[in-house]
């Protein structure tokens, strides 16, 4: 990719934030909990980085998403971390695709935890899949105004003579 000496990236300063410093384990075993706890604040994200298409205008809602995650994390760490555990585990050591079938009662138990202390349900199979509304604070960006090319032919005038086609209509198919 090439750039140009217009544009501007943004600082070391900028870009740094916590990292969140769980494996993948851990990451699928709280997966659906942390997407419903921080849908809002990712669905912002998203949306700005489709709407704006330049990820450096989109930099403080990512770093919402990472301190959502931080504080999701610490609170099931505060809360649930025994029946945390024992999930991420039995997801790591069941299987080496990291399933979640073989480990159903693991997963009861964790979820139990979530709906009790920290009010946190487990959504419904298909629920990240359907399609919703975000309603945002954020302006909605200008329209892309239509290319307009300074060297492109001119168009035909409208009383330009257009004779029929030469072997028939276009839209006959022979098989």
């Amino acid at each position: 990719m090439v750039i140009t000496s217009d544009v501007t990236l943004p600082t070391e300063e900028e870009l740094t934030v916590t990292e969140i410093d769980v494996g993948s384990p851990s990451l699928r075993a709280a997966s659906f909990h942390f997407g419903k706890y921080c849908e809002n604040k990712n669905n912002e994200f998203v949306l700005c980085r489709s709407e704006l298409k330049d990820p450096r205008k989109c930099i403080q809602e990512g770093k919402e998403v990472t301190s959502c995650a931080l504080e999701f994390f610490r609170k099931v760490k505060n809360s649930c971390y025994h029946e945390f555990t024992q999930y991420a585990t039995c997801i790591d050591k069941s299987s080496c695709k990291q399933e979640f079938s073989k480990c159903r009662k693991t997963q009861e138990v964790f979820d139990k935890c979530m709906l009790d202390k920290l009010n946190v349900e487990r959504p419904e199979y298909g629920y990240f899949c359907r399609p919703k509304v975000h309603d945002t604070k954020r302006p909605k960006p200008a329209p892309e105004p239509p290319a307009i090319y300074p060297d492109a032919t001119p168009e035909l005038p409208e009383d330009y003579p257009q004779p029929g086609a030469k072997y028939g209509s276009r839209f006959h198919v022979f098989y």
